[in-house]
């Protein structure tokens, strides 16, 4: 890869040529990212979800508010995504600050899911231990019932949060472990400097 016939200044164009050449190769959810976190004392952890929306201003994730991610993102709010896209040689690392997306965000997404991941937001206590699986199908069955007939609301609980990167790292596989690596790094606001890295 050389920077002036392939890489695009703007690391979003370049991320968006990056999923749509994983869209097209067919590849099973393309849009799965590792999420890493820590905690205020910076234990780490990490879990895969999956992208709902990539522009210039980040990266949009959803998830409930009071899980493991949400408690660490409250105390430690900077997180790192990696996308892997195996088949194509490529990997994608992201790095920075998180935030939540404006609620109105969140409805619009909530309202768009199935209307079975709509009921499982209101019943699922996420990360919370539980009796057993009987015990969450018969909270769903129950919450099910009430709302049988009517549009399911978004819980205060649930929405979306948004990784605003400070850096990008496009890896792409090389001969001999010659490996690609280009790291896009915000100076400013909108000005970003292209650095190349040593596999």
């Amino acid at each position: 890869m050389t920077e002036n016939q392939q890489l695009d200044p703007d690391p979003f164009k370049q991320f968006t040529r990056w999923f749509a050449d994983a869209e097209q190769a067919g590849l099973p959810l393309h849009n799965a990212m590792t999420l890493a976190t820590a905690s205020r004392a910076g234990k780490p952890s990490a879990r895969m979800v999956l992208l709902k929306e990539a522009d210039a201003r980040g990266f949009v994730f959803y998830t409930n508010y009071q899980g493991r991610k949400a408690r660490e993102l409250k105390e430690n709010p900077f997180a790192a995504l990696v996308f892997y896209w195996q088949p194509l040689s490529r990997q994608v690392r992201v790095e920075g600050a998180v935030e939540r997306v404006p609620a109105d965000e969140s409805d619009r997404y909530f309202a768009s899911r199935p209307r079975g991941h709509q009921l499982e937001a209101h019943v699922s206590a996420q990360s919370q231990v539980i009796k057993d699986r009987v015990f969450l199908e018969e909270q769903f069955m129950v919450f099910t019932q009430k709302v049988a007939g009517q549009e399911v609301p978004r819980p205060a609980h649930w929405g979306g949060y948004r990784l605003i990167p400070d850096t990008l790292e496009f890896w792409q596989e090389g001969e001999h472990r010659l490996h690609d690596r280009l790291l896009y790094r915000r100076i400013d606001n909108d000005q970003w400097v292209i650095e190349r890295l040593a596999p």
